[in-house]
């Protein structure tokens, strides 16, 4: 199945007449994975059509408002109108007592559970039967975390005359060797997935950083991704800035891109200084030639590769 990637919120501490705050939805079959979830999000995912009842994980890189206060609106938001599906809600230590808190004042009811799984330390945060998301921590002014989307591996093309001349019989035996596992005949002889497809075709790997400047591990934990998404606040010359305030240019995210062998570069979280991102723009392709800017609802689609 394709996956879309739909930016929502581009911007950086405060939103701006074109970009809201930083919200990235990744979209793969009936599934949603939010990565962020600045405020007014629930009217943004109206404008790009995106439903609120499909399977939602909500992933947080960092407890500042701009990353996380728009996640107490969708929760009432998709409560008003009826959602019942739990939703997962990933992030740092503090996320559950920010909703607690939040709960008690506002006094506002959910139609659904909210599952929040608190993250301390580097490693695998959620594990599904097609793909995992792991975090990492980054170097930013608080504790903060980068997120690794990747789809475990897909079976290889299946050749139905391999099949056949197996002796395979059609229907459930030909699914089974499909999604990868044996089949067996009632006299013990077995049939591998190998022997009637092709390899194992690699899935599909993204990176979002969140908040954060140039830090130790990203180059492996980012290796051979389809897509990294990184933030690049300020421009080259206010390198010493992004230092200070933990943020990154857009040299310094080509640059890590560049080190993962990433196949492609999105840069976001765009300072409200940068009305043009031309200057961004330039900056960063003369490091990693393939990137693009995000602006809100751009989109990007990842195919499934053969």
């Amino acid at each position: 199945m394709s996956i879309c990637i739909v930016f929502l919120g581009t911007g950086a501490a405060v939103p701006t007449a074109q970009r809201s705050l930083p919200a990235v939805m990744l979209q793969r079959g009936k599934e949603q994975l939010m990565f962020d979830c600045g405020e007014g999000v629930q009217r943004q995912m109206m404008l790009a059509k995106l439903g609120f009842q499909k399977k939602l994980g909500i992933f947080i890189t960092h407890m500042h408002g701009d990353h996380v206060l728009g996640l107490p609106g969708l929760l009432q938001t998709m409560a008003l109108m009826n959602r019942e599906k739990p939703v997962q809600v990933y992030g740092p230590v503090g996320l559950a007592h920010f909703l607690d808190c939040l709960r008690a004042t506002l006094q506002f009811q959910l139609t659904f559970q909210v599952d929040v799984h608190e993250v301390s330390a580097a490693g695998m945060v959620c594990d599904g039967e097609e793909y995992s998301v792991s975090a990492l921590p980054s170097n930013h002014a608080v504790t903060s975390f980068a997120y690794g989307f990747l789809e475990k591996p897909r079976p290889g093309k299946f050749h139905p005359e391999k099949a056949r001349a197996q002796g395979v019989p059609k229907g459930e035996a030909w699914g089974q060797l499909q999604r990868g596992k044996n089949y067996v005949f009632p006299n013990g002889r077995t049939v591998k997935p190998q022997d009637v497809a092709n390899s194992p075709r690699k899935g599909r790997k993204i990176i979002y950083t969140g908040d954060t400047k140039p830090f130790v591990g990203f180059e492996v934990f980012a290796e051979d991704a389809d897509l990294v998404i990184h933030e690049a606040t300020f421009d080259d010359s206010l390198t010493e800035k992004a230092e200070l305030d933990s943020h990154s240019t857009p040299s310094q995210a080509a640059t890590q891109a560049k080190k993962a062998n990433a196949k492609s570069l999105v840069l976001t979280h765009i300072s409200a200084r940068y009305p043009d991102t031309a200057l961004l723009l330039n900056q960063a392709k003369k490091v990693f030639p393939n990137t693009v800017i995000a602006e809100d609802f751009f989109e990007l689609k990842l195919p499934l590769s053969e």
